[in-house]
């Protein structure tokens, strides 16, 4: 049953909104109001069109008693009963709690895994998958650091991804990426499995994580490129250390202040994360499991390039289309993941 009372007060606020906006409200309150505004905008949509429909039905059956229009309304009937489920799922998708981080551009982090040099060489494809699907969605992607072997594998990178909707399809993400492969560097021909590990964080504001002047080390360093070879001779490269966690941190662009600011930004999404992940886990002790929660420990993805197929293994579906994947054609994928979270949490709401 959908909550008529919840739509009412939705619908309600959405109006009370729109009339604030149109009467020019103070400007300190335009952007918690108009973000609000844009929030409900779909939802009062999707209400909209619930409740036009269903008027549509009782309209319909109010015919069906007049001798002129029984047999239009009989006809007209079916379609309009047919359209009712859709159109309630399509609600209840919308009534679904949003994710507060869903909207924020995203930090990701790709290091390898086991496998050595191929481990590494896989972790330089997955960026490249990463940076084509960002170029599609119209997302801009500014490496912050990033480190590279000799043969061309990438030993680590950090990067900030901006744009709509960058972590409400990245999230999912997260996790051990596994590769099966020939490798280059094998002359006998044998398949080698080595993974990856990929982290995709939300951004975080400074007024939301507040980190302390004491609870931070500052060094600065010589700032290095590929191989170790110096790219300035200036100590401009910066690390920052998080003594309450241990979490290190460092960038090496070529302005000190700048890289400062980087690292702070990186270290504040990766706290902020942290604490997403404990609240999370107080929310439902079984919070692992569930897609898009971002256990860096779970194998979610394996990549078989000789049957040239690509599997996620949280909800079993694989697709024999593993060249278009690692082009960045990440959305079928992505779209089933979140259709399954989605049907997770409407099991919930209806359990």
């Amino acid at each position: 049953m959908l909550p008529h009372d919840r739509l009412a007060q939705i619908t309600d606020r959405f109006e009370f909104l729109e009339a604030r906006l149109n009467a020019g409200p103070p400007a300190e309150q335009i952007a918690a109001i108009s973000r609000e505004y844009s929030e409900l905008k779909p939802v009062v949509a999707q209400i909209r069109a619930y409740h036009a429909l269903r008027a549509e039905i009782e309209e319909a059956e109010a015919l069906l008693d007049d001798p002129e229009m029984a047999d239009l309304a009989a006809e007209e009937l079916p379609r309009l009963h047919a359209a009712l489920p859709e159109a309630e799922h399509a609600l209840q998708l919308a009534l679904l709690p949003k994710d507060a981080a869903d909207a924020r551009a995203a930090m990701l982090e790709i290091r390898p895994g086991t496998g050595g040099d191929e481990a590494a060489l896989f972790a330089g494809d997955l960026l490249r998958m990463y940076q084509r699907y960002a170029e599609a969605q119209g997302w801009s992607l500014d490496v912050i650091e990033e480190q590279w072997t000799e043969l061309g594998g990438l030993k680590e990178l950090v990067a900030q991804i901006s744009g709509s909707g960058v972590f409400a399809r990245l999230k999912y993400e997260s996790g051990v990426h596994r590769v099966q492969r020939v490798p280059t560097t094998e002359s006998g021909g044998r398949i080698h499995t080595s993974a990856a590990t990929v982290a995709v964080l939300p951004e975080a504001e400074a007024v939301e994580i507040d980190i302390p002047a004491h609870d931070l080390r500052i060094d600065t360093m010589r700032a290095s490129g590929a191989g170790g070879q110096h790219v300035n001779t200036t100590d401009s490269a910066v690390r920052i250390t998080h003594l309450p966690t241990g979490i290190v941190v460092t960038s090496s662009q070529k302005s000190q202040h700048r890289n400062r600011e980087i690292a702070l930004q990186v270290l504040r999404a990766r706290l902020f994360d942290m604490e997403r992940q404990r609240a999370a886990d107080d929310r439902a002790a079984d919070r692992k499991s569930q897609i898009g929660s971002g256990d860096r420990s779970e194998r979610i993805r394996t990549y078989n390039f000789p049957q040239g197929r690509v599997t996620d293994h949280r909800i079993n579906l694989t697709l024999y289309k593993l060249d278009q994947v690692m082009q960045g054609d990440l959305d079928e994928l992505i779209d089933a993941l979140i259709s399954d979270d989605h049907a997770r949490m409407l099991a919930e709401m209806q359990g």
